[in-house]
């Protein structure tokens, strides 16, 4: 028995915006239906013992410390600019 309906299918195209055809509804019925098999073997795990997690990966902070630092010349910043003036980018207007 098929763990998902043609009609599911077609309600989830149709909220995504998709249009498909009856063979695609079909076709993707099957796949959909494919995959909810497969995740339901993971259903079969002992994970009785196993930590919760928010990543597969022991993440760490790898950041360097924030640490202040000299930053460039304004004349090797201002350098490539299009349009500067007193050492700072002008751009157009978006405000009137």
């Amino acid at each position: 028995m098929s763990r998902i309906s043609i009609d599911q299918v077609k309600h989830v195209a149709h909220l995504a915006r998709l249009a498909i055809t009856e063979e695609e509804a079909e076709m993707f019925t099957k796949q959909l239906d494919a995959i909810i098999t497969f995740a339901e073997q993971l259903n079969e795990l002992d994970t009785e013992n196993v930590p919760p997690t928010s990543h597969v990966l022991n993440m760490k902070n790898v950041m360097r410390e924030d640490v202040p630092a000299q930053g460039l010349p304004l004349e090797e910043v201002l350098k490539n600019a299009p349009d500067q003036r007193d050492g700072q980018f002008r751009v157009p207007a978006i405000l009137e």
